[in-house]
């Protein structure tokens, strides 16, 4: 017997019969003797109908009184869901946040996670019942009701499986699992069947969407396994092997060093949300950097790559890419310091995205990077930026090379679809 935390999206709990096919999949999962947490978030679209509502009564509202309003999403969906479970002949009762004590700071809107007093979880659970939990909210040492942001329902998941010390954290969503890039761009992507915490939060942070970063940060951190599932997939029957494994969607976990050679990349990732700033002809002198940058920054504009050609006369480059919603905002902010900095001049190109490779198996193969040049090379693709780690090379393109970039890079890295393998469903 497992314990299992199983997280389904707003997707999954979309409509009344999507809500009834959950709760078939859960009975499954208890009739065969498996202990189940499930998380749920709002119905799809419920949580932006409440803040269109919120907004209407005021552009800032209040943080207090949004998180009271905003969370009820949530707790509408785990009362369905406790409902349809019961009438599945299992006994289920649903809790908010705050019920199961998920304790956190005072941070509104975008909380974080402090403690978790998992005494009640486990009472219910020894007594034979599914627990169902809000997602997205906690609640304060005062009894304030907080929400924690973008990704909430993910996180609230990992976390509960982190203090229960669960076998299993399952992450439900539209799709079979994490793939080796987007299938919308290329057809020959492969369902990964094991990624590391390292690699996800690389392509987490670079474009993939398949899971929040904050979750995936958090089960790095406690090493909870995690598992990305499809949650229309019916052929899902609840069993494991000897070791609580399962052979389907895709695991994500520490690099147990398992395996005699790990592959050089297992994805690519990009990201449309880039737009570069380049300010020409600043006095190359210390200071410079952040003089430009601390601007930005106190905006609370997050800047990604960065770049400083060489000194020409004395004067130098500056360039930086930051998100593209704040490209207008941060060409603003330049504007207003051109003097203070001494720039000659500044340019903007929101006509551009970001392609990454990621893979550990960088560490120990040397070539990648002149590899991956030489390919874009050879499609004409030209590289304005570029920005490492250990375990990731990212290139700034323009954006109508973005397609070519992918299927190129993926079929030279190895990563395409070999035929006889199963295709993605629906595709």
């Amino acid at each position: 017997m497992a314990l299992i935390v199983q997280k389904y999206g707003g997707t999954s709990m979309g409509t009344i019969d999507r809500i009834k096919n959950v709760a078939k999949r859960v009975k499954r999962w208890h009739d065969n003797g498996h202990q189940i947490v499930v998380v749920v978030s709002a119905m799809s679209g419920e949580t932006n109908r409440l803040i269109d509502l919120a907004q209407q009564i005021s552009r800032t509202p209040n943080p207090r009184e949004y998180d009271q309003m905003v969370s009820t999403g949530e707790q509408v969906a785990m009362s369905l869901l406790a409902m349809a479970i019961i009438e599945q002949g299992i006994e289920a009762r649903s809790f908010t946040g705050g019920q199961v004590a998920i304790l956190t700071d005072d941070t509104h809107n975008k909380a974080r996670i402090e403690d978790i007093d998992d005494a009640k979880i486990r009472a219910e659970l020894a007594a034979g019942r599914v627990v169902v939990v809000a997602g997205f909210q906690g609640i304060t040492s005062e009894g304030n009701i907080t929400t924690l942001g973008r990704g909430g329902s993910d996180t609230t998941g990992v976390a509960l499986a982190a203090a229960l010390g669960a076998d299993e954290c399952q992450i439900y969503t539209d799709v079979d699992g994490v793939y080796t890039t987007d299938p919308r761009v290329t057809s020959k992507a492969r369902k990964l069947d094991k990624i590391t915490f390292e690699e996800m939060l690389e392509m987490a942070s670079l474009g993939s969407k398949v899971l929040q970063i904050r979750s995936v940060e958090f089960a790095g951190k406690y090493q909870v396994p995690l598992r990305v599932l499809s949650s229309f997939d019916d052929n899902q029957d609840g069993s494991f092997d000897d070791n609580f494994r399962q052979n389907v969607g895709t695991l994500i976990t520490v690099d147990e060093g398992d395996t005699m050679e790990q592959p050089v990349i297992s994805g690519i990732a990009f990201n449309r949300d880039e737009a570069k700033i380049v300010v020409r002809g600043v006095p190359d002198r210390p200071g410079v950097a952040s003089a430009i940058l601390t601007p930005i920054s106190d905006a609370h504009i997050e800047i990604d790559m960065i770049l400083q050609n060489l000194s020409t006369d004395g004067n130098t480059d500056f360039s930086f890419t930051v998100n593209r919603p704040d490209f207008d905002k941060a060409l603003a902010i330049l504007a207003n310091i051109k003097a203070d900095i001494e720039a000659k001049e500044i340019h903007g190109d929101d006509d551009v995205v970001k392609v990454s490779l990621v893979g550990v198996g960088m560490r120990s193969h040397a070539g990648v990077a002149s590899k991956m040049f030489q390919v874009l090379a050879e499609n004409n693709i030209n590289i304005q930026m570029i920005s490492t780690s250990e375990i990731k090379i990212s290139v700034l393109i323009k954006e109508q090379y973005l397609d070519k970039a992918v299927k190129s890079l993926h079929t030279a890295f190895g990563l395409d679809r070999t035929e006889g393998e199963s295709k993605i469903a629906g595709l």
